[in-house]
């Protein structure tokens, strides 16, 4: 249940933070709903991880489809050397998936108890 409120909160501080912020507010966003929703460190990384992927792979479907997939499929033959407007928004997703799952595992580390030698 409290993996389901850290997705949840996740995506909506990400959008809400990638709405006046560069594209990596993502990553302070995870870190800071992992700081206070603490999770395993495996369990926040799936969880921004997924957060994420679908909110950009969900932003990216739907500004696609308003401009008829001409940016989409144009980055997609300059980067990825293929006509693939759907793979561009996998690919981005999964960066910025990336980026998030990074900064909430390294939260859950930082708040992990420290082990005594």
């Amino acid at each position: 249940m409290k993996a389901i409120g850290h997705f949840v909160l996740i995506l909506i501080l990400a959008y809400i933070a990638g709405t006046v912020l560069p594209w990596w507010s993502v990553a302070v966003a995870a870190f800071v709903v992992t700081l206070a929703l603490p999770l395993s460190p495996g369990k926040s990384f799936f969880s921004a991880f997924l957060s994420v992927f679908v909110l950009w792979l969900a932003l990216a479907f739907f500004r696609d489809v308003r401009n008829d997939h001409i940016l989409a499929n144009r980055m997609s033959e300059t980067i990825l050397h293929l006509k693939s407007a759907p793979l561009m928004g996998i690919v981005s997703a999964f960066i910025g998936a990336l980026v998030a799952g990074f900064a909430a595992s390294s939260a859950a580390f930082l708040r992990a108890p420290k082990a005594t030698a």
